[in-house]
Order: C-alpha cells, then sequence, then structure tokens
C-alpha cells in the first residue's frame, strides 16, 4: 500500500514538472481567438486619402477686450463780458491756465440800460476840479474801474462806474462798491451803446471749463457760456 502512494505522488510531481518546464507555449492558449473576438470579413483598409478630415480645434475662449474710453469732447466758451478797461485784467486772471493760442477776444457792442455813477457836483467853475477830487478817493479805495463824463449834457463831470443790461447787475455792482466804501454811488437808467470784449477759449474740456466757471464766479456781473 505504501509502495503504491508512492508511485502515484512520483508520477504526480513527474506530470507537473513536465506541465511546467517542458511543455510547449502556446499549450494553454485559445486555439482560435480571432474567431471568437472579431468578424474578420468585416475588417478593410482605408487609404489616408479616403480617412475624413480632422476635426477643427475648438476656439480657446479669450477675455472680450474692453472697448476705449470715448474721447473727451472739447468745446469753446467765452467769458465776459468785459469793457475796454477791464479786458486786461480779465486776461491777466487767466494767465495761470497757460492758454495760449487757444485764448483769443471778440468784441461786440452792447445797449446798456443802467449805470452806476456818482452825480456830478453843482455846476460851478469848479466842478471839473470837484470830480478829479472824487476820482482820487475812489483810487484810495481801490476802486480803478471808472471814468469821468466829459460831453456836454446834464451828466457832465459825473464818475461813472459801470454800465449794465439789467438792473439787478447793476446794482449787484453798487453793493460791491458799498462794500468797498463808496457811499455815493447810485444806479440810474442810461441807455447807451457800449464796446464789450468777450474773451474765448478754444478747446476746453470738463476740468478747464470747472476753473473758468470759478472765475466767472468770482466776477462780478460775468458769465461764461457756449461761443457764438
Amino acid at each position: 500500500m505504501r509502495t503504491a502512494f508512492l508511485i502515484l505522488l512520483l508520477a504526480n510531481l513527474g506530470f507537473f514538472a513536465w506541465w511546467r518546464y517542458g511543455s510547449s507555449p502556446d499549450a494553454g492558449a485559445d486555439p482560435a481567438p480571432l474567431a471568437r473576438q472579431i468578424e474578420p470579413e468585416k475588417l478593410r483598409v482605408v487609404a489616408p486619402k479616403d480617412l475624413p478630415p480632422p476635426a477643427p480645434p475648438k476656439p480657446v475662449a479669450t477675455a472680450k477686450p474692453e472697448p476705449p474710453p470715448p474721447p473727451i469732447a472739447l468745446k469753446c466758451v467765452e467769458w465776459g463780458s468785459f469793457t475796454i478797461a477791464d479786458a486786461p485784467r480779465a486776461e491777466k486772471a487767466l494767465e495761470p491756465l497757460a492758454l495760449g493760442a487757444r485764448l483769443a477776444q471778440r468784441r461786440t457792442e452792447e445797449t446798456a440800460g443802467w449805470w452806476v455813477f456818482i452825480p456830478p457836483p453843482a455846476r460851478t467853475p469848479n466842478a471839473r476840479q470837484a470830480a478829479l477830487k472824487k476820482a482820487a478817493e475812489l483810487r484810495a479805495l481801490g476802486v480803478e474801474d471808472y471814468f469821468i463824463v466829459q460831453e456836454e449834457g446834464q451828466h457832465r463831470w459825473a464818475l461813472s462806474l459801470g454800465v449794465f443790461r439789467t438792473e439787478d447787475a447793476a446794482r449787484a455792482r453798487l453793493a460791491a462798491l458799498r462794500a468797498q466804501g463808496v457811499r455815493s454811488a447810485v444806479v440810474g437808467a442810461r441807455e447807451t451803446v457800449v464796446p464789450k470784449v468777450w474773451l474765448q477759449v478754444k478747446g476746453v474740456d470738463p476740468a478747464l471749463e470747472a476753473k473758468l466757471k470759478e472765475l466767472a464766479v468770482q466776477s462780478e456781473s460775468t458769465e461764461l457760456r457756449p461761443c457764438p
């Protein structure tokens, strides 16, 4: 019995050795793999020229560029109006803005219906000297914008302190003179044609316009408006 067991064990070991080391590599392989896995009759060779064109690459999303800011609108404005005597002082006030060739003058004639004046002294041989004395008093108070009326008429030797289109503008001038210490000036009606100066500024952007508006506010009886 023991002998038979040993013979059977040796036989199994010999079979295992033959199967592990002596059998063909393809012995355990599938004998017909292609027949079971694909259908050869459905295979065909395609020439390169018959291949479909490659799909175009998908566009890469890029950030949309911001549109450029709209250009700043430039315009022409004019500041005024000024008398011939006042225009140089107004131009000097504009010097810090360095306007150069953008600054120009436009001259007009305006009908003034109101004026601020110091009535003439009594008609005496010394009326002219009295007017000159009053003029000296005005200069001592810092008032430079005036002239002495010399043509014949009821206002000869009066001192004119400004002519205006409206009564409100004349009264504003009178209030400013009173603040300077002028007590004898009055407002009256006077229809007369007066030469005037408007200072025109071209190529004005919003920042420059704001500065010009500040000057107009500080200068009584003037305005800032678009050029005609």
